[in-house]
């Protein structure tokens, strides 16, 4: 297992004892490792969504029907842009939400 399936499967294990049970990918290849390890997991029910801003509102209504954060992971560059519009209505309106992108290599 590399150091990334490691992290990744760590980070994945810390949600889902914190109390997550959702969890929202727009997949691409940098976030490959933690989109491997939720599946894995299990633990957390996986919502696949391709456009990283549908994937971003996604996980503001599960923030906003649970009260606990969806982590919404994306890959790196404009694609955490893409969860702005997202992440601003969720502190504007005090829901819990978790913005997770991989980084470059």
């Amino acid at each position: 297992m590399s150091d990334q399936d490691t992290f990744a499967a760590t980070l994945v294990d810390e949600w889902a004892r914190a109390g997550l049970t959702d969890a929202v990918v727009a997949p691409g290849s940098r976030s490959t490792p933690l989109t491997a390890a939720l599946a894995a997991d299990g633990r957390l029910r996986l919502h696949l969504v391709l456009d990283e801003r549908s994937a971003g509102f996604l996980a503001l209504g599960i923030g906003l029907a649970t009260g606990r954060p969806a982590p919404v992971v994306v890959t790196s560059g404009t694609a955490a842009v893409e969860l702005h519009p997202a992440v601003v209505e969720a502190h504007q309106a005090g829901v819990p939400l978790l913005a997770v992108t991989a980084d470059r290599p």
